[in-house]
């Protein structure tokens, strides 16, 4: 009894941990000045540079450009 309580803990402060790690990040990106491509906003970087798919310019991204653009972790520039 006592190790299926134990395992049941275990699990809830996992799931607890990872849950607050979720928010950190995503606490941090909205803080973090963000660049994306006007013709391809699943592309996004920390600073400014070029589109790898096209070679537009990078824009900074403010609530007037592409708002809640879904980013695609395999695109984003670092």
């Amino acid at each position: 009894m006592k190790k299926i309580l134990l395992l049941i803990f275990l699990a809830v402060a996992s799931l607890s941990a990872c849950n607050q790690s979720a928010k950190n990040k995503k606490q941090s990106e909205q803080t973090a000045e963000v660049y994306t491509c006007p013709m391809h906003p699943e592309v996004r970087s920390d600073k400014p540079g070029n589109c790898p798919k096209c070679g537009m310019e990078l824009v900074k991204k403010d609530e007037h450009n592409h708002p809640d653009s879904s980013a695609n972790v395999d695109d984003e520039i670092k």
